[in-house]
């Protein structure tokens, strides 16, 4: 088989796989031919006087060769976005490449400028969701802004979230909560650090950006409350293994024709659903029998605000929660953790970085405040290399194609997934110079006007046209007050004897490192005033 493998550390796919999976693939294989055979005089009869309405000429993109029943999936591997650019620079043509996931045929996009043709030109065309038993049920059918269809639904819910939810004007309102948290944190690394102990940097940065996307949509009042927080946590653990986990009704949608496979489908999700649904009726019932002018209204209160004007039912507003919660937490903290990898694997660049902030941050100023980022690009520029080598969804949400669409000569057809692969594209060497390299002077520079609003096809870390993600501006906020303040407070040690940082990768919707990132901090106690800040935590 080909090596599709690229300096990550992968089982091959098969070699790993369970028996179990292999007899059920096997099962599948003798079903699917059964009621293929049964079709094909349904469907030969249904088309005998059809001609295809370009006159029969469906010039399709370049596909690799694929087994029968599974299609490529025996290709895709664990890390699939590093597979799929293997398979395309062998395959692809243009940065186009048809596979077939199991039954279903998908349309990988690998290049910048067939991103721009998807995400762009063909935008209106392209900007669906392909339709997901689990999603629909665990998110009310499919009532929030993610995983909707594209329609007036999610018109009407996208413009909630961007006019009135996550402006730039309505995220920097909650930066006293930012910041807030951000003393709890390093708080918590200094007694570590005083103590000359290391750090679990996976739960600090988790349990972080928990704590401020809790106090953000709930004003922090709700989630400090007994076991609300774990609750909180198992829920997006849940929700990720529900939506990311290999679901076979996404590959073999036939499978949903038999009701007891569908109602085990809907079964797992209600469950997760009915969880969520104890949770947040707790959350909104509070916030509507605490209504009070506040001089900045949390998420909720945004929400109960607008309700009636945008006709949305308690079940849209869970919907939508759900959206805010798992988009807002799980992203961020992976980004954290991989820019406090990469800045433990590039010392020079981690130097240059304190150096910037120690530099800017007045002296005997206890913590970076959000009024000093604007002069940190540094502090900018890391954060985007990070973004670039490790976007946290390195497939983007999949798009979905709503009638068949001509991209660079190749006929996209109706009813498909569309995967734009954003880790592929931060790594094109034609595009990047030293494109394996963590090199954060790439986005440097008077002549440098590079960013991550949509409009780089060759950097999409939050994705491009209508299905953007609309909380970038908040999750750069969070990561910005966050590393800022970690390279100013303190300097950082790998514990002795651990050698190099492991950054195997996992993937599910989104990708982790496999290991936890344990570190070991250093107080920097230059120009600050350690008083001062005991009595400000």
């Amino acid at each position: 088989m080909i090596n599709l493998l690229h300096e990550h550390d992968e089982t091959p796919p098969m070699a790993a796989m369970p028996l179990f999976l292999v007899f059920f693939l096997a099962f599948l294989a003798l079903l699917h031919l059964a009621m293929k055979q049964q079709g094909a005089a349904r469907r030969s009869k249904q088309n005998k006087h059809k001609q295809p309405a370009d006159g029969g000429l469906r010039c399709l993109p370049p596909s690799p060769p694929w087994l029968p029943v599974i299609g490529h999936l025996h290709l895709v591997g664990f890390l699939p976005h590093v597979s799929l650019r293997g398979l395309d620079a062998r395959y692809g043509r243009g940065g186009l490449m048809l596979i077939r996931l199991g039954a279903v045929p998908t349309l990988v996009v690998s290049s910048p400028r067939a991103a721009e043709a998807v995400t762009r030109t063909h935008d209106h065309r392209l900007a669906s969701r392909p339709p997901s038993t689990s999603a629909a049920a665990l998110l009310n059918g499919s009532l929030d802004v993610a995983f909707a269809a594209y329609g007036e639904h999610w018109r009407q819910a996208k413009k909630l979230l961007t006019t009135h939810l996550l402006t730039a004007r309505k995220v920097q309102s909650y930066r006293a909560g930012r910041e807030e948290e951000v003393r709890l944190a390093v708080a918590k690394v200094r007694g570590a650090a005083e103590a000359g102990g290391e750090v679990d940097m996976s739960e600090l940065l988790y349990g972080f950006t928990t704590d401020v996307m809790c106090r953000a949509v709930s004003g922090g009042r709700f989630f400090k409350v007994g076991d609300r927080t774990r609750l909180f946590r198992e829920l997006l653990d849940a929700t990720a293994a529900l939506i990311g986990g290999v679901n076979m009704e996404d590959y073999f949608p036939w499978l949903l024709r038999f009701g007891v496979y569908r109602r085990a489908i809907c079964a797992k999700a209600d469950k997760v659903r009915k969880r969520w649904d104890e949770l947040l009726d707790r959350v909104i019932d509070d916030h509507e029998g605490k209504m009070v002018e506040e001089e900045e209204p949390d998420f909720i209160e945004v929400l109960l605000s607008h309700q009636h004007e945008y006709g949305l039912t308690k079940d849209h507003l869970k919907a939508m929660l759900i959206d805010i919660f798992f988009g807002g937490t799980d992203t961020s903290y992976i980004v954290l953790e991989f820019i406090m990898a990469e800045l433990l694997r590039n010392p020079r660049v981690m130097s240059v970085l304190q150096a910037e902030i120690r530099r800017c941050v007045p002296e005997g100023q206890q913590m970076v405040t959000e009024d000093n980022l604007s002069a940190l690009p540094y502090l900018k520029a890391v954060i985007n290399e990070t973004l670039r080598l490790h976007p946290p969804a390195p497939l983007l949400a999949p798009h979905y194609s709503m009638t068949d669409v001509h991209v660079d000569g190749y006929m996209i057809p109706a009813k498909i997934p569309i995967l734009v692969n954003a880790w592929a594209l931060g790594r094109d060497k034609s595009v990047w110079a030293d494109a394996e390299e963590f090199k954060p002077e790439r986005f440097m520079g008077i002549d440098v006007d590079i960013n991550f609003k949509g409009n780089d096809f060759q950097f999409l870390p939050f994705g491009a046209g209508r299905r953007i993600c609309p909380g970038m501006n908040f999750s750069i906020s969070t990561l910005e007050i966050m590393v800022a303040n970690l390279m100013y407070r303190f300097n950082w040690e790998v514990p002795v004897g651990m050698g190099c940082i492991d950054m195997t990768e996992v993937f599910r919707l989104t990708v982790h490192r496999k290991e936890k990132l344990i570190l070991v901090p250093k107080i920097n106690a230059l120009r600050i005033v350690n008083n001062n800040f005991n009595n400000k935590s």
